[in-house]
């Protein structure tokens, strides 16, 4: 009999919809592999969760959540619980990646450069500015840059309005990295490749993500080899650091804008529950290691374990 694997999705954070695709096309993977098949759509109702995830009793529980409950640790103590095996990482790792001040403090302390940055009332956003443009604000605990702001040199409006913040009570104010978006894919404790993301958005913010024709990925990534080197090296040591498992993807800048320098790489962040449709980056990357897309969720289904 063929393993029986549930494969979550939906939910309902802000990445809705960007789950939603993940999770049929992971599913459509799978069964592709050979694995028995289940979808579930979580909706905010713990009851109906538990009691579905009893019927289907499955081997494997395929997390395709993105956002807050999915990737923030609350569904995978719900599993620990429930003594589930899951793909991703546990609930430690994915409620510290995704507190961007914790996940910042932690790459600090291993020696991974990161942006300066304060944590500060959305008051004193509203009323002004909270360091020297230009600067990112960001949530301190969204994903898939849901919320970020770039706050431009130049521009005299104020950085935010009251209705432009449905966050929660502090921001993120962060230094302004220039240059170029690198992504970097992890398996298990090997990086599988680094990306460029260019977008003629200037930003590469949900729209340019997501939307049809709003980003293109280059790969391998066009950096000097010792960059891409330590972009790598840099990507499975935050991994590390966190004390991820299964598959993670990490977004750096590469600031390579002063001319004579040898260029800088800063870590932004790292996504325990990265895009999981065919062509999203972290299967992209895999494919380009020789690794095919059903061939990447039966690695990720057969190292699956719960902390329960």
């Amino acid at each position: 009999m063929s393993k029986r694997v549930v494969v979550l999705m939906g939910g309902f954070s802000a990445e809705r919809d960007v789950s939603l695709r993940s999770g049929a096309a992971a599913a459509g993977a799978l069964e592709k592999a050979g694995y028995a098949v289940a979808t579930m759509d979580v909706r905010r109702d713990l009851r109906t969760l538990i009691a579905g995830l009893d019927y289907a009793k499955p081997a494997v529980v395929f997390n395709a959540l993105h956002g807050r409950f999915g990737e923030d640790g609350s569904i995978q103590g719900v599993l620990d619980i429930l003594k589930i095996p899951y793909t991703h990482s546990g609930l430690l790792a994915s409620a510290l990646a995704m507190d961007k001040p914790a996940a910042k403090k932690i790459f600090a302390a291993v020696g991974i450069p990161v942006a300066e940055d304060r944590i500060v009332h959305k008051s004193d956003v509203f009323a002004g500015d909270v360091l020297p443009r230009p600067y990112v604000l960001k949530p301190l605990n969204e994903g898939s840059s849901v919320g970020v702001h770039i706050v431009q040199a130049g521009d005299a409006a104020k950085p935010l309005g009251e209705d432009d913040w449905p966050y929660g009570e502090f921001v993120m104010a962060e230094r302004f990295i220039p240059g170029r978006e690198l992504t970097v894919a992890v398996m298990g404790d090997r990086a599988l490749g680094v990306t460029e993301i260019t977008s003629d958005r200037g930003f590469y913010d949900y729209t340019a993500k997501y939307a049809p024709g709003g980003s293109r990925h280059i790969v391998p990534a066009p950096v000097p080899e010792d960059i891409y080197a330590e972009a790598q090296r840099l990507s499975v040591l935050a991994h590390q650091a966190l004390g991820c498992r299964g598959v993670s993807r990490a977004d750096l800048r590469y600031d390579d804008t002063q001319p004579g320098q040898p260029g800088k790489l800063v870590m932004l962040e790292v996504n325990t529950q990265p895009g999981m449709t065919a062509t999203s980056l972290v299967p992209e990357l895999a494919a380009h290691a020789g690794i095919s897309f059903p061939e990447l969720v039966t690695w990720m289904v057969e190292n699956a374990r719960c902390d329960g």
